[in-house]
């Protein structure tokens, strides 16, 4: 089981409380926790990865054990504390302005 830590307007789309937890088959990657988290909330397709490229969507970072996996590939293992459901994957909304 995966803790998945959704940010506010995420929440709001989905119906869903700010933790939500999944079930992902083999070892989680954020691939398979973001497919996992997808099937379950087919409204969130596309707002955190493209539809077409899979690529993490601008304003939207990954973080794991106090970890930014932003850029990570998305075919690593995620760390062994999120695998184990003891810390949260979270998917955190970026601020911006000027």
């Amino acid at each position: 089981m995966i803790r998945v830590e959704l940010p506010f307007h995420l929440q709001t789309l989905a119906h869903t409380q700010r933790e939500v937890a999944l079930d992902v088959d083999g070892a989680p990657t954020q691939r398979s926790v973001l497919d996992a988290l997808e099937s379950r909330f087919p409204m969130l397709r596309g707002t955190i990865r493209d539809h077409d490229t899979h690529k993490r969507r601008p304003f939207l970072r990954f973080f794991a054990c106090g970890q930014d996996l932003s850029d990570a590939p998305g075919d690593a293992p995620l760390p062994k504390p999120v695998a184990e459901g003891k810390e949260p994957y979270l998917i955190v909304g970026a601020i911006a302005g000027g």
